[in-house]
């Protein structure tokens, strides 16, 4: 049926019709500008990144390599331990603060730096401070010096020490020590038993494997904390003393007595010159991460052969006798 219009006749064809295009909205701003790297924002990440890091070496751990055989034989060249540096309080020696001169004549020129680190200016005393515990193995920086070593606290305020033909004095009474034995410590490149060192003690057992047997005492401090010791017999340490150790001073030794520049040596013969003050103490040493045998390479294929077994995880606290 045909549509009418009011006078009766027919309504005109409608015609079609495209409608027309939409004006086409102006593209956001961030879409007519090209995508970039916002520097400013990384250089920003990068830097709560590093003082992050570098606040929990300084106020939380660190970890510490240990460069000489000082404590065998409980630490040999080539462990990784940590070390917690909140267990005493901090001190001067606490932060870490990289120093970036240092680091490129050390890395790049290759020149022997005494530390990565920037010195501050030596106060006395220690923050939240408190003295470590007879036996505990300390990192310590020898007054004015930047050089990290790592010691076994043997006195504290008020002791008077003595060491005589080799064995500790404590306030009168010889600390105890057990029966001369053997440690064997397998010879590796960071372990390499030096004739010089060690005469006669680099053995082949009967599997061909290379050991250093060296003569171990067992010695126990007046808090029953124990630790093995190295006697190689007679070296210019064995006689020292007597001494009374001031307030907020301790004596350290290495564990390798024989072998050990500690607290009974001068700071001119790379000792620490007598009682330390507990303010050059870095930290406590916790445990082994990790060891490795001084084979490792740049070529990452040699780094898990180069692990040393049975390391990880041992703890630097002394046993207990019972």
């Amino acid at each position: 049926m045909k549509e009418a219009t009011l006078n009766g006749n027919e309504a005109p064809p409608t015609v079609a019709t495209d409608p027309a295009p939409e004006t086409p909205a102006a593209a956001p701003a961030e879409r007519r500008t090209r995508a970039g790297t916002d520097w400013w924002a990384e250089v920003k990440g990068i830097f709560w990144l590093i003082l992050i890091v570098l606040g929990f070496h300084s106020f939380i751990a660190k970890p510490f390599y240990i460069p000489s055989e000082s404590m065998l034989p409980g630490l040999q060249v080539g462990d990784r331990l940590v070390v917690s540096k909140f267990a005493y309080g901090w001190s001067f020696v606490s932060p870490t603060i990289p120093n970036p001169v240092a680091i490129v004549r050390s890395l790049v020129l290759r020149q022997p730096v005494d530390s990565w680190s920037v010195a501050l200016p030596e106060w006395r005393g220690r923050l939240l401070g408190s003295l470590p515990t007879r036996g505990d193995v300390v990192i310590v920086t020898p007054p004015g010096t930047r050089t990290d070593y790592i010691k076994r606290v043997i006195g504290l305020p008020g002791d008077r020490l003595e060491v005589r033909d080799g064995v500790v004095i404590l306030n009168g009474r010889a600390v105890k020590r057990g029966p001369i034995h053997d440690t064997l410590i397998p010879v590796d490149t960071n372990s390499p038993c030096s004739p010089s060192d060690y005469p006669g003690a680099r053995q082949t057992l009967p599997n061909g494997a290379q050991v250093c047997r060296l003569p171990t005492i067992t010695e126990t401090l007046p808090n029953g904390r124990t630790y093995e010791t190295i006697e190689l017999g007679w070296s210019p340490g064995d006689n020292y003393g007597p001494i009374t150790i001031p307030a907020n001073r301790v004596f350290l030794m290495g564990d390798n007595r024989d072998r050990s520049a500690d607290s009974r040596y001068a700071l001119t013969d790379q000792g620490l010159g007598g009682p330390v003050p507990y303010e050059n103490i870095g930290g406590r040493a916790e445990f082994v991460t990790f060891s490795l045998d001084g084979d490792a390479t740049l070529n990452p294929l040699t780094w898990w052969g180069s692990l040393r077994s049975g390391r990880a995880g041992t703890s630097l606290h002394p046993a207990i006798e019972r």
